[in-house]
């Protein structure tokens, strides 16, 4: 590889992981980062004085004029919508190590709709300033607007993204043994044996963005959220039915198939007695391709 090769790769991960965070697709995050290799591959990489700062600034610039169109779609976007999954703590989307601290490790769903809630600008400048450490001197130069303003933008960003939100890290053991209780819950047909593993105050969030049946909006309460997946449960299924354990953008879940192809990933996120909290159900065909079943 030669050095301007080099360059953009040691930083591929970082991009990955903050083009992800700002736009909630996988594959939108994928495209953003190749289209930024297009743009570095026509610079001349010995004479950016901090690749750090120029790839993050391009990135960051490509999220934004992606995400007005992404939000052009979210408005009459069909029921709930989820970002797309990753599964099995997909690293390719973690910051380095360097950069990894607790807020950069949060791939929850629950982290990244609370980011749904901010402005393009407010989500870019919490995001580069709060989860991956950049200065806001370098942020300002990214969002094309002053100090100030980015110190306003990430201000107000934080004021609506709180850490209670975030589930409580659930051992790899305990989050298999919770979704092998939910499953036989389900397969057994027994509502009163799953709302024993769900919250008072559970809910059911499912994805299938007008392309498969879903849940058009969500579902709250114990009862309702049990009733609700026994009721898709007993339906009839294909006989090579597949359900296997997965972690999915942090949190226990399961992959479902048949006859080799996917149909839904669903992630439990727990609350602080061990119970699940929500279900997040993502049936879209699109936010499921790159999902191995």
């Amino acid at each position: 590889m030669n050095d301007s090769v080099l360059h953009f790769e040691s930083h591929r991960r970082r991009l990955l992981a903050l083009a992800y965070r700002v736009l909630g697709s996988r594959a939108d995050a994928e495209d953003t980062v190749q289209d930024a290799w297009l743009r570095w591959s026509d610079v001349d990489c010995d004479e950016v004085d901090n690749p750090t700062a120029f790839l993050s600034r391009t990135v960051t610039r490509l999220c934004l004029d992606r995400l007005k169109s992404a939000q052009t779609k979210r408005e009459v976007y069909v029921g709930t919508w989820l970002p797309e999954p990753l599964v099995d703590d997909d690293a390719l989307f973690q910051p380095d190590p360097l950069t990894m601290h607790e807020l950069a490790c949060d791939l929850s769903f629950a982290f990244l709709l609370t980011l749904e809630r901010l402005s393009p600008l407010e989500r870019a400048a919490f995001l580069l300033h709060d989860v991956f450490d950049m200065g806001y001197s370098e942020i300002a130069e990214a969002l094309e607007r002053s100090e100030a303003a980015c110190r306003q933008l990430a201000a107000r960003a934080r004021r609506n993204v709180k850490r209670p939100h975030a589930a409580p890290p659930v051992p790899r053991e305990s989050g298999e043994r919770l979704a092998a209780a939910f499953v036989k819950a389900a397969r057994d047909g027994d509502v009163a044996a799953l709302a024993k593993v769900l919250a008072d105050d559970a809910v059911f969030l499912s994805d299938g963005g007008g392309r498969v049946a879903a849940v058009p909006y969500p579902i709250s309460g114990r009862d309702a959220v049990a009733k609700v997946i026994i009721g898709f449960a007993t339906k009839p299924v294909p006989e090579a039915l597949h359900v296997r354990p997965a972690r999915i953008n942090g949190l226990a879940g399961l992959v479902v198939s048949a006859n080799g192809h996917l149909i839904q990933t669903l992630a439990f996120e727990t609350d602080g007695d061990g119970l699940i909290k929500t279900v997040y159900v993502t049936r879209n065909p699109d936010k499921l391709q790159r999902v191995t079943p």
